[in-house]
């Protein structure tokens, strides 16, 4: 941190400002975002066509489900965190961060309840008859994570890219990553939707790894080095 960014984020007793406080608070919780990653795992019981009929354990599931509600909760968090810095570039954008937030972590909410409805059914010893029904739950699931983990946190992206890079409070080419990967992740969505792509193959994944990279970079850097010196936050 160069002497300028040092005498903009400490105060004269040494202490943190509340500018490097927030780069520091934002940049914990977009790492803690990534808890969720175990989940690919996690959810595989809960897509076999007969998870319902089977004695196995549902701990697995029910703790993915617990990490994407940190996750939904940690999203709206890092946006509410950042909004005082990211409304001086431009305060309509930065409000609309916070609801693409909170629309996202609704989705992910509504997304968990499917599972545990699935969950429910096995545990209840429905049968046979309830085959279809947890399936599509499943289902349900899938579609419902397109729009809340991937249409919409691309659109999370572009805007908090677009206001960084304005800002240039961080590296030109960490906010072109965010806003390069807010273009490229929806792709996947549509190739995912027209049936070119399986959901939970590899590659489908490529697309949202500048996403990915953004979110996890900006985190580390947040953390280890603050906003730059910028005239907006004079």
């Amino acid at each position: 941190m160069n002497s300028t960014a040092t005498i903009q984020e400490m105060s004269t007793k040494g202490r943190m400002s509340p500018l490097r406080k927030t780069a520091l608070v934002a940049g914990v919780i977009y790492l803690l975002t990534f808890i969720s990653i175990p989940t690919l795992t996690l959810y595989i019981p809960i897509h076999d066509p007969a998870y319902i009929l089977g004695s196995g354990s549902d701990s697995g599931i029910i703790i993915g489900t617990i990490l994407e509600i940190i996750v939904a909760l940690g999203g709206i968090g890092t946006a509410v965190v950042l909004y005082p810095v990211l409304r001086k570039q431009n305060e309509s954008a930065a409000m609309g961060l916070v609801g693409a937030r909170i629309l996202e972590a609704s989705t992910i909410f509504v997304g968990i309840a499917f599972l545990l409805a699935a969950v429910k059914l096995k545990q209840s010893g429905a049968g046979p008859d309830a085959v279809v029904t947890a399936n599509t739950m499943a289902i349900l699931y899938d579609r419902i994570f397109l729009i809340g983990q991937s249409f919409i946190p691309a659109v999370d992206d572009l805007l908090l890219g677009f206001l960084l890079l304005r800002l240039g409070v961080i590296p030109k080419t960490l906010a072109w990553i965010g806003i390069v990967g807010g273009f490229l992740l929806p792709v996947s969505d549509v190739l995912i939707l027209f049936n070119f792509l399986e959901q939970r193959a590899p590659e489908s994944m490529v697309f949202a790894i500048p996403v990915a990279v953004f979110e996890f970079s900006l985190g580390l850097y947040l953390i280890f080095n603050g906003f730059r010196p910028s005239p907006k936050l004079s």
